[in-house]
């Protein structure tokens, strides 16, 4: 999962990126809300923690704008600001959910997972298909109920994979959901990862099938 962190205190972003980085998420920083407008449109971005005070607008407006232009990326908003009248504007704009400062980097990781899960018409914490069982509270991942250790981006690619189960999912999402702003992978690079994570899922009753020219699918054999 890819999450895009929208926070111009310093060191509260750099707390909510090194949490969620140890929860193997990637995670970009951007301090403003022109930067955030941008990147929200170059990146697929799995879920953005938005703060509404910036330094050269307003969260809302933000959200408003990137709502506009068709995105249906969720958002958790962070503010200091809580009340009533404004967290209903901000979910009338397209929120999500609303956080409310301080609070404990664990509850808003817990709420991260509950928008991306809805976004993605799931309920349930455990990602499943064929015999595996990922636990995206713990990010671990079983196999005919036995653990199983995994690299953090072959996570990340299984992770990718589940959510979509049975979709197309190309090179370029698989590489921009495992990475970040600083972080570039080749398309030798997936196939590698592809290539090790077919072994593992043989197992599982589950195949990583390539669709030539548009991406990969995962498949119950």
């Amino acid at each position: 999962m890819r999450v895009l962190v929208v926070e111009d205190t310093r060191s509260l972003a750099e707390a909510i990126s090194s949490a969620l980085r140890g929860w193997d998420y990637a995670v970009d920083v951007v301090e403003c809300g022109g930067d955030a407008e941008a990147a929200a449109f170059a990146f697929p971005y799995d879920a953005v923690v938005l703060d509404l005070n910036l330094p050269d607008m307003d969260g809302l407006e933000v959200l408003a704008r990137i709502r506009a232009r068709g995105s249906d990326t969720p958002v958790l908003i962070l503010t200091a600001r809580g009340t009533l009248d404004e967290r209903v504007n901000g979910l009338d704009l397209g929120a999500d959910d609303y956080l409310t400062k301080p609070f404990e980097i664990t509850e808003l990781e817990a709420r991260l997972r509950a928008i991306i899960r809805r976004s993605h018409g799931r309920k349930d914490a455990i990602l499943r298909a064929g015999k595996i069982a990922f636990h995206t509270v713990h990010r671990s991942v079983e196999i005919d109920e036995q653990s199983v250790n995994m690299p953090r981006r072959e996570l990340l690619l299984l992770e990718a994979l589940l959510y979509r189960t049975g979709q197309i999912v190309s090179k370029d999402q698989l590489a921009e959901s495992m990475t970040e702003f600083d972080g570039e992978l080749s398309a030798s690079a997936i196939e590698l990862y592809i290539s090790r994570l077919r072994k593992r899922l043989g197992p599982a009753g589950l195949a990583i099938r390539a669709v030539r020219g548009l991406g990969y699918v995962l498949e119950e054999t």
